[in-house]
């Protein structure tokens, strides 16, 4: 290494490609650890060939090629070895991996709540939609609604239409009186972000845009056939193939966990270098709170420099002030509250691994004791689905993150030492 630093990244999202682009700037080597096939995380899906924001050309276009650049794709990080050694999978194989600085952009999960017929085929979450239309499902002509709350029900929407599907309706759950707040809030601060949204909504003007309203059911036999929506005037029904219920994302901790990296409000806690209450780990991106791209760019390139012992630009911390002023409305505006609770009953569906209904759940005090009896959140996903939606439902907070973190292959767990 000619005593030059050497910087491990987890996640090729836009948090991790601007560490990686801002860490080769400076001087150091880096590995970006993914494990997608292509770069970009679930913002950019898809790889090089299909983005469409120049800001990740610009980035890929420094790292690919670069000889102190090296990119482990298809790599699955399943949990550490020890304090500095990360355990990969790669094609049902173990690898271990040494690292000196690390910085997390382990991005975020849908937050999934559940509804009667939320376990129906056809149901998925709004960002599972979209990343499905993104790969190549086929959607051309079908009936599509988005439904639960956030800019991301407006996003999957407009990419639902692309594909050529129908979108019947988006059942935004907060009231016209916060939306329109939240428009306040972008025209006194964030000018560039409300003519995002004007354009967007002029894009999706001809689709029924339903305010204060909510899933009660999604109905079907096989597969999903309607939607019951229940609005302001009654319950309306809905006829689709696809729904796309979306109600927030949910930072990814499970590795920051394993290394014993700090957490609080469901988020990695970092400093203003993006430092954790590890000396050796920073983090970026939506794993430190939600916030979008904009957000995720500045902390990735804060994360990186703060990793090489370097000061952040003059442009930095105004970028990341501002981004995150931007994360705090979004959350004030679109969190899911309370109602939100009525739309499970006592035979719907919790933990969908292991069948778990809500009436199985309601006598337990907290996670532990409902995981003994009721083997919630011991199922493929180990608590990723159910248990944010418990600690929803029920205040419940999970137990320590246990290794493998994510499901791994005999083969994989046993090449560890």
């Amino acid at each position: 290494m000619n005593g030059r630093k050497l910087l491990h990244i987890v996640g090729s999202g836009p948090a991790g490609l601007a560490a990686a682009q801002t860490a080769l700037e400076a001087g150091a080597k880096v590995c970006l650890i993914d494990d997608h096939p292509a770069p970009g995380g679930q913002i950019w899906r898809g790889g090089p060939d299909r983005w469409t924001d120049r800001r990740a050309t610009r980035m890929w276009k420094t790292l690919h090629g670069h000889p102190d650049f090296t990119h482990m794709s298809g790599a699955q990080v399943i949990g550490c070895v020890d304090a500095n050694t990360l355990l990969l999978e790669t094609g049902e194989q173990g690898v271990s991996v040494a690292f000196e600085r690390l910085v997390l952009c382990s991005g975020a999960r849908e937050l999934s709540l559940p509804f009667p017929g939320w376990t129906l085929p056809g149901v998925t979450g709004a960002g599972g939609l979209q990343a499905l239309i993104k790969a190549g499902m086929p959607v051309q002509g079908r009936a599509v609604v988005v439904a639960g709350t956030g800019p991301l029900l407006l996003a999957t929407a407009a990419t639902a239409i692309r594909a050529g599907a129908h979108v019947a309706a988006i059942v935004e759950h907060q009231p016209w009186p916060r939306l329109s707040a939240f428009g306040l809030g972008l025209l006194a601060r964030h000018r560039t972000k409300l003519w995002q949204a004007a354009s967007l909504f002029a894009r999706l003007r001809t689709i029924p845009y339903l305010a204060g309203a909510r899933i009660v059911a999604a109905q079907g036999d096989d597969r999903l056939r309607r939607v019951v929506v229940a609005t302001r005037d009654g319950n309306v029904a809905y006829p689709c193939d696809f729904l796309g219920a979306g109600f927030g994302l949910v930072p990814n901790m499970d590795l920051a966990r394993a290394l014993r990296c700090a957490t609080a409000d469901g988020a990695i806690m970092v400093d203003g270098a993006q430092k954790t209450s590890r000396a050796d780990v920073w983090a970026a991106g939506e794993c430190t709170g939600i916030g979008g791209v904009d957000k995720a760019l500045a902390e990735g390139r804060i994360a990186a420099l703060g990793a090489l012992g370097l000061t952040p630009s003059a442009r930095d911390l105004p970028r990341l002030r501002a981004s995150r002023a931007f994360a705090a409305l979004l959350a004030r505006t679109f969190a899911p509250d309370a109602a939100l609770k009525t739309m499970c009953r006592p035979e719907t569906i919790v933990c969908r691994c292991e069948d778990v209904p809500a009436a199985s759940l309601l006598p337990h005090r907290d996670w532990r004791e409902a995981k003994l009896a009721t083997r919630v959140g011991m199922g493929a996903c180990q608590g990723k689905t159910c248990g944010p939606a418990c600690a929803f439902l029920y205040g419940w907070q999970q137990a320590d993150t246990r290794i493998p973190i994510m499901p791994a292959s005999a083969r994989a767990l046993s090449q560890i030492e």
